[in-house]
């Protein structure tokens, strides 16, 4: 290799690692409003860990998620419609939830009020009632 050869392999080198260096070092920012492909997953876990008896749970709904005004911010919503047992296996009687998601991933599951959830379209959601078949509850 001659010395022009290795003098501007020496430059592409050295323009590499300058450009490396010139970003601000801050990730890139995450976006809060990345769909929620896995929504029914993360439902499905956190309502095993959240409810006081996941077992044999009757009328669950659930609709596709929705993105919405929360606050001053757009997020991903989903409302769930669903009659589950307390501890003394007594039905509560059917309850909405809202699930908030942020960047892709489920943030909060609450109560939701009518405003939130009353006019949400609704479709049959079996493994919700499923839910404990096929997986080994307490």
């Amino acid at each position: 290799m001659d010395i022009r050869a290795k003098s501007l392999c020496l430059l592409s080198v050295f323009a590499a690692a300058v450009a490396g260096c010139s970003s601000s070092g801050k990730p890139p920012a995450e976006d809060p409003n990345v769909f929620p492909s896995a929504y029914k997953d993360e439902i499905l876990n956190t309502l095993t860990n959240l409810l006081d008896d996941p077992t044999n749970i009757r009328g669950a709904y659930i609709s596709d998620p929705v993105l919405r005004t929360v606050g001053k911010d757009q997020r991903y919503t989903v409302c769930v419609r669903f009659d589950s047992r307390d501890a003394n296996k007594q039905y509560l009687g059917s309850k909405d939830r809202i699930a908030f998601f942020y960047g892709g991933q489920l943030n909060q599951l609450v109560d939701a009020s009518k405003e939130q959830c009353g006019n949400a379209a609704y479709k049959p959601f079996p493994e919700l009632e499923r839910l404990c078949q096929a997986r080994k509850c307490v």
